[in-house]
């Protein structure tokens, strides 16, 4: 990409969008720091302001949050430039220059995101994609996967615990914990202190389990939800606050999402598979004996993801509002694209009285409770 398409492709997007895309709770050009813990009362009131005119955003207390379009998916996701620019032309293909309006089936997937080291900064000067080098790999894949499972296993069941509670209000039960081996943290301090025993901090920090104070990074997110493959190992997880105040409510382990969650449901024999916004709207069809598999956010999936739903019809069960509406038509592009059917869910059933209200997630549709 040159410089001027590289202009022309970040003009060409909305920063206010990309936030929403990213998961950040934007309201009236506003939202929370990435670090609240510099802020009085946590960033309660928003510091962050978007300027959709000018592309950028600016934290009015934190001088080092700052930026352009990419400099914010650079700061949310803890990665460096080129991986944040892959993660922008793989979310919005139809505006990268040149290109044609969503992908033909077989064409060559985008190149993979590089790699980055989780403490790298954020705010390094822009350089060419070509000059751009993979920073070294401080352990190899397979040791870093097993770091993973190993801070799995240090984990409690959730039975009995606050985070049993927080799924039992959202009609989430015993069976469907166990089944996606659903873990949280009941000892916070010992869990760090385990850790710190068992690992160097400079691997913990590499893994992304711990931050750059050297602390784990999950203190007000306890309730751990393991993405599990096909043969039920986990290599990466995503975490969830239990408290309503709590911002953000969710938080991956930084890396890759490598795959949707529940992904085993992806077998590639014939049916309908339900595609959902999060673990949570996606453990709720699973209880119900629904056929579901859920990716972070309304534009966070995929396009090497498509091959994965080959011989599958697809219901999209994205969140009631016009963020869920708007990445369900961007899903049945790019669906259709490949030649595989979509649905959403509620089309044609308008009338109903137990049709989806407006603003409603799957959860809440299904009774559960916040």
């Amino acid at each position: 990409m040159t410089d001027e398409e590289l202009k022309q492709f970040k003009e060409s997007l909305s920063i206010t969008a990309v936030a929403q895309a990213l998961g950040i709770d934007v309201v009236r050009g506003k939202f929370r720091c990435f670090f609240p813990q510099r802020h009085v009362h946590g960033d309660r009131t928003p510091s962050v302001s978007i300027s959709e005119e000018r592309g950028m955003f600016r934290c009015w207390v934190c001088d080092d949050v700052r930026g352009d379009v990419i400099s914010l998916v650079q700061q949310y996701n803890g990665c460096g430039f080129m991986e944040a620019l892959n993660w922008l032309k793989d979310t919005y293909p139809f505006l990268v220059p040149g290109a044609k309006r969503g992908k033909a089936s077989g064409e060559k997937a985008a190149p993979a995101p590089r790699t980055v080291e989780p403490h790298s900064s954020v705010n390094d000067e822009y350089v060419a994609e070509e000059s751009v080098k993979k920073p070294k790999e401080l352990i190899p894949e397979d040791e870093r996967k097993k770091v993973v499972l190993s801070f799995l296993k240090m984990l409690s069941p959730v039975d009995g615990t606050p985070a049993a509670a927080y799924l039992v209000r959202r009609r989430i039960f015993k069976p469907i914990w166990d089944r996606m081996l659903l873990r949280t943290i009941t000892d916070y301090d010992g869990l760090n202190r385990k850790l710190k025993e068992t690992y160097s901090m400079e691997v913990l920090q590499y893994v992304g389990l711990f931050n750059d104070k050297g602390n784990l990074r999950y203190y007000k997110h306890p309730l751990i939800f393991p993405y599990l493959d096909s043969q039920m190992r986990a290599s990466h997880f995503q975490a969830r606050a239990l408290e309503r105040s709590t911002e953000p409510k969710e938080l991956h382990l930084r890396g890759t999402v490598p795959f949707p969650y529940n992904v085993s449901a992806l077998n590639q024999k014939m049916g309908w598979i339900y595609l959902c916004e999060g673990v949570i709207d996606t453990l709720t069809m699973l209880q119900q004996n629904i056929d579901a598999v859920g990716i972070p956010g309304v534009r966070s999936f995929k396009t090497e993801w498509v091959s994965l739903f080959k011989n599958k019809n697809v219901v999209l069960c994205l969140d009631h509002d016009e963020a869920g509406r708007k990445g369900m038509e961007y899903l049945q592009e790019i669906f259709g694209n490949a030649g595989i059917r979509t649905i959403i869910l509620g089309d044609g059933l308008e009338s109903l009285p137990l049709n989806m209200k407006d603003g409603q997630d799957v959860n809440e549709w299904f009774g559960g409770k916040k």
